[in-house]
């Protein structure tokens, strides 16, 4: 996986999640450094996918609908970033989760 226009150093990914396969992370997250705002799981595309979108929040409609704007990355990669999805991560797909403000916690939205 190619790290170097990215936060992440591929030297400091610790091994924190089960190998539970790629999501699909905003560059919001990935290039800018935001924490995870959002995270809904989605039924997989295939045996690798997870299921997990993630997204800080701040995207806008036409930013969200641009696929430049977002990348595969391992689910263990996010949670290097963003410990605070780990307890979150073996919630069913259909899920949608949005950060509490201020807080290292999600709350599932209907």
């Amino acid at each position: 996986m190619v790290y170097n226009e990215f936060i992440f150093n591929e030297n400091d990914i610790k091994d924190l999640v089960f190998d539970m396969g790629y999501s699909i992370c905003s560059n919001k997250i990935t290039k800018e450094g935001l924490k995870v705002g959002f995270m809904y799981r989605e039924e997989a595309l295939d045996d690798e996918d997870s299921g997990w979108r993630f997204l800080s929040g701040t995207e806008t409609q036409e930013y969200a609908d641009d696929p430049d704007n977002s990348k595969i990355f391992g689910v263990n990669t996010i949670a290097n970033h963003d410990p605070a999805i780990i307890p979150y991560l073996k919630r069913k797909a259909g899920t949608e989760l949005e950060r509490v403000e201020g807080k290292e916690e999600f709350q599932e939205l209907d």
